[in-house]
């Protein structure tokens, strides 16, 4: 399938990986919010990705911060792909704020089991299920693995928020609530249930992470509700854990999903997004990371591919350094990583879960000498090339780096080279990028010229 089930750049700083969201710094102001394809219910992440999925997320998420920003200012920037956005960088506060309007999902399945007081709200006797509050409920959870219930009392003693801030918070939501709720009526959608998150720029408070999305919220066909309100359409994640219960064996739920739930899954997304936004969701064929790829270098959040300096040790530091002067004329990222194969092998393990999986082309090159077995080990371990070029001292000191670089195990296909200059333009060639191919076509007929303008100085002509 053509899903993004996980985001990776080593150009950029790694955050967090949520459950569905993935963050990368891009200064001290600015992060960006990869939505991936993966989904999450009872706190646990499928292995079976939903196609389209972040991008529908992404894009409602936007159109609903476009509408909802004269109420609370939010985080978002820009779009910078369909499954990604820059927004600001903000102090996240650790609670979900979770708005009610009926009695449904996880919280019927309290009440049913005898539960009465949700978060300091006591709901009466006597209710049914999916029936509507006489208003809408707030009962917030923890920001946490196990999203906790927990009282207004509670969130404020434990320093979660202030009560000020609290007071906003509750406040916010329910208007937002009631926008959404006034704005999806028209459109023959009740929103059932949702949550929101906040956070702190200073001491501004603002809308972060998701809005009003089938991931965050519960929808309702509206006729389907007055026909049976127990057996309403659900347009929302809802459908995935209704599977996923009628599945359930003993106290562990599938972790893969079969393909008719997932083609239904993206139905109901796709559907959700185009009542909600009044647009066609239009499907791509192109690969997804190839998109991305392109999109961030055309907001220039990251060069045309990575070059990764590997060292055995910080004595190799300036031999990396002096390859990657080379590099200067060219538009790539660079790097330099320090760990031993020998002392601390397991940490290329690390390495590998974000270069063989990065959206950008990677190369790898290899700086150990003596006994060189970091660059076997990179290569027996990375789907990147590999290039060997180790440092010496000497005349002697480098026919004994050469044999332990030349001479690798088998399935470990790192490459040779010995001069500085050659390594940095063998590993720009490994890169395969058609801009800097053309760079290169250039000098390449750059140098041709230089020569034939020597020869021509050169010859005794009278």
């Amino acid at each position: 399938m053509n899903c993004l089930d996980k985001f990776s750049t080593p150009q950029l700083e790694f955050l967090h990986r949520g459950k569905v969201r993935d963050s990368l710094r891009i200064n001290a102001k600015e992060r960006l919010i990869v939505v991936t394809d993966r989904i999450s219910a009872f706190n646990k992440n499928s292995k079976t990705p939903i196609p389209h999925k972040g991008a529908i997320l992404n894009g409602i998420t936007n159109f609903w911060f476009e509408k909802t920003k004269h109420i609370i200012e939010n985080h978002f920037i820009k779009q910078i792909d369909p499954h990604i956005s820059l927004v600001k960088e903000a102090n996240p506060i650790r609670v979900e704020m979770i708005v009610r309007a009926y009695l449904t999902g996880s919280m019927w399945r309290g009440y049913k089991a005898g539960q009465r007081d949700f978060c300091g709200v006591v709901v009466p006797d006597g209710m049914t299920m999916n029936e509507k509050f006489p208003k809408p409920i707030l009962t917030p959870t923890t920001k946490d693995k196990d999203d906790t219930e927990i009282t207004e009392t509670e969130i404020i003693k434990r320093g979660l928020a202030s009560k000020s801030v609290y007071q906003k918070m509750k406040k916010t939501a329910l208007e937002l609530f009631q926008l959404g709720s006034d704005y999806l009526e028209e459109k023959g959608i009740i929103l059932v249930d949702t949550k929101y998150e906040f956070g702190l720029i200073g001491k501004k408070l603002i809308l972060i992470d998701e809005i009003h999305t089938p991931d965050s919220s519960r929808f309702w066909d509206a006729k389907d509700y007055k026909k049976n309100p127990k057996k309403a359409d659900q347009i929302s994640k809802e459908f995935v854990r209704q599977w996923l219960i009628k599945n359930k064996k003993g106290d562990h739920y599938p972790d893969t999903l079969p393909e008719k739930v997932v083609a239904e899954t993206t139905k109901r997304y796709q559907k959700i997004y185009e009542l909600i936004t009044e647009q066609e969701f239009v499907v791509s064929d192109e690969n997804i990371k190839n998109r991305i790829k392109r999109n961030m270098i055309k907001h220039q959040l990251i060069d045309l591919g990575f070059i990764g300096f590997v060292m055995g040790s910080q004595s190799d530091l300036d031999h990396a350094k002096k390859i990657a002067k080379h590099l200067d004329p060219y538009k790539v990222g660079v790097d330099f990583r320090i760990m031993s194969a020998h002392k601390n092998g397991e940490r290329i393990a690390e390495l590998a879960e974000v270069y063989n999986n990065s959206i950008d082309p990677v190369v790898v090159i290899a700086i150990a000498g003596r006994s060189n077995g970091l660059g076997g080990a990179l290569a027996a371990n990375l789907s990147c090339p590999v290039i060997n070029c180790p440092p010496s001292k000497d005349k002697t000191d480098l026919m004994l780096n050469i044999n332990s670089s030349l001479i690798m195990p088998s399935k470990t296909p790192a490459l040779t080279v010995i001069d500085p200059s050659n390594a940095a333009e063998a590993a720009v060639r490994c890169l395969n990028v058609t801009e800097l191919i053309e760079q290169i076509n250039n000098n390449i007929v750059d140098v041709k010229n230089k020569l034939a303008d020597a020869d021509k100085n050169a010859r005794n002509f009278k």
